[in-house]
């Protein structure tokens, strides 16, 4: 891919490369071994899911169900009863390591102090590469007082925005929150812009293809999340060659 310049420039320079449940477009996705194929394919950052346990152990899982007949929730069983493939949080840590940014998807607001004390106990300085997702804006705030280097991240959609998007931003400036993540076909330059002049940040998620790539990378978005870890990875370099290092491990 040729090198290019972006239209508008991202807040955070160079942008995160997120993989969507590891390197779930060539791997078994939310695995140990998908999360650190991500890495070698040069995945600055990693996204999932958590859960918890019954027994109170923050696990990384798309949907929280197990079977295919027969479903039952993550949380009505304990670690011991999950298969193997699932891994733990801290088994995430132990195996991919804390150099790698982390944005999880929280379901229920009791994951997050188990989710931060997990992430403390890896690395006291991995905090501050945390990324939580969520959609309450009361709890949020609350997160904001009882941390205040976990990274937290507005999880919406466009159309969702009823008070319109600079009240918003201006509200999330306020409240202390870092980040706004909206799927890709929600972003335009203008939208960009606007958050940016509030000091928060735009992720992007569902960016799959080049030419996706090329138009979100365009409008000065400050994360993207992909399932394709390699095409995500040629279109950074090429968009940010100065500053954009591909991870690895």
């Amino acid at each position: 891919m040729a090198v290019m310049a972006t239209r508008i420039p991202p807040l955070r320079n160079p942008p995160i490369a997120f993989a969507h449940r590891g390197a779930r477009a060539v791997e078994r996705d939310n695995t140990i071994p998908s999360f650190l194929l991500a890495a070698r394919l040069g995945a600055t950052g990693m996204e999932s899911d958590v859960w918890l346990t019954r027994d109170g152990v923050p696990i990384l899982d798309h949907d929280g169900q197990l079977g295919r007949l027969r479903r039952r929730p993550i949380s009505s069983l304990d670690r011991a009863d999950l298969p193997d493939h699932i891994p733990t949080l801290a088994e995430y840590y132990e195996h991919v390591g804390t150099s790698f940014d982390l944005s999880l998807d929280l379901k229920d607001p009791s994951h997050f102090e188990p989710v931060v004390a997990v992430t403390r106990n890896a690395s006291p300085e991995m905090v501050n590469r945390l990324w939580l997702c969520f959609g309450d804006h009361e709890i949020m705030q609350e997160w904001r007082r009882l941390e205040p280097d976990v990274r937290i991240v507005d999880s919406t959609r466009h159309k969702r925005i009823s008070e319109g998007p600079e009240r918003r931003a201006a509200d999330l400036a306020n409240w202390g929150i870092d980040a706004i993540n909206m799927r890709q076909d929600d972003w335009t330059g203008g939208l960009t812009t606007l958050f940016h002049r509030f000091d928060v940040l735009a992720f992007a998620w569902d960016v799959q293809f080049d030419r996706t790539l090329a138009a979100t990378l365009d409008i000065g978005i400050d994360a993207v999340y992909s399932d394709h870890v390699d095409r995500m990875v040629d279109a950074l370099t090429s968009f940010h060659p100065d500053t954009f290092v591909p991870g690895g491990i």
